[in-house]
């Protein structure tokens, strides 16, 4: 499944946010930045996929916050709270030329959402495919 695979290279590559420490320059913090905003599309986008094959008719055409609530009450994600929290610092992505937006998303990347991706992951690996 190649969303699935595209989703695990993601993951394997913002692992890499854990090599970096403040104060950081402005290409590496583009760069986690980047790592980041890639593993969270490459997330709902398998999401989406993998609750359609399983029937769920919100995957055909929901938006990242449809997909996000629906894989919550499929019990493929087990903290939509989080996951959404997730979603607004995606979006917020694109003020990340904002030093401060930037740092923000880093340090909540490393506390809280690279943990999440894992989760996802291993559920997917347990239970769905």
């Amino acid at each position: 499944m190649k969303k699935y695979e595209n989703f695990c290279a993601s993951l394997k590559n913002m692992k890499e946010i854990y090599d970096y420490d403040e104060p950081y320059n402005t290409v590496v913090l583009t760069g986690l930045v980047g790592l980041y905003e890639i593993c969270f599309e490459q997330s709902w986008k398998m999401m989406k996929e993998i609750l359609e094959i399983h029937g769920y008719e919100e995957g055909a055409t929901g938006s990242p916050k449809i997909i996000l609530r629906t894989a919550y009450r499929a019990g493929m994600i087990k903290n939509e709270d989080a996951w959404l929290s997730a979603l607004q610092e995606r979006n917020n992505v694109t003020h990340s030329y904002n030093e401060k937006i930037a740092l923000e998303i880093v340090r909540q990347a490393k506390a809280i959402f690279y943990d999440l991706f894992v989760q996802l992951k291993d559920e997917i690996d347990k239970n769905w495919l």
